[in-house]
């Protein structure tokens, strides 16, 4: 399942989805080791699709949702489970990683 796209206008929608987490992944274009974990995170989208909603959030384009929430590193990743902020994840990092990440939440 390909990426989400979360936006300033879309992201509580995306992150009140009942009976899945939702993971938003803040990034940028210049941003290296946000498009290192990219395919990670699609393996993981296809791998968990019952479970997990991903999504990437643009800083540049879409500032408002980050601002919010002040994000100042990236990638960082928010974990939501029922509308509610459980988590976060700040850099590069693997798969297993995150898959931990996630899995303690379910």
């Amino acid at each position: 399942m390909a990426l989400l796209k979360s936006t300033d206008e879309n992201y509580k929608e995306l992150i009140a989805t009942k009976g899945k987490l939702t993971l938003i992944k803040f990034t940028a274009d210049f941003c290296s080791p946000c498009k290192a974990i990219n395919p990670i995170l699609e393996a993981i989208s296809d791998k968990m699709a019952d479970k997990i909603i991903i999504a990437n959030h643009d800083i540049e384009s879409q500032p408002n949702f980050p601002l919010e929430n002040s994000i100042r590193s990236i990638p960082t990743l928010f974990l939501y489970k029922d509308g509610s902020h459980v988590d976060t994840l700040v850099g590069g990092t693997d798969q297993s990683n995150i898959e931990a990440f996630i899995n303690k939440h379910l």
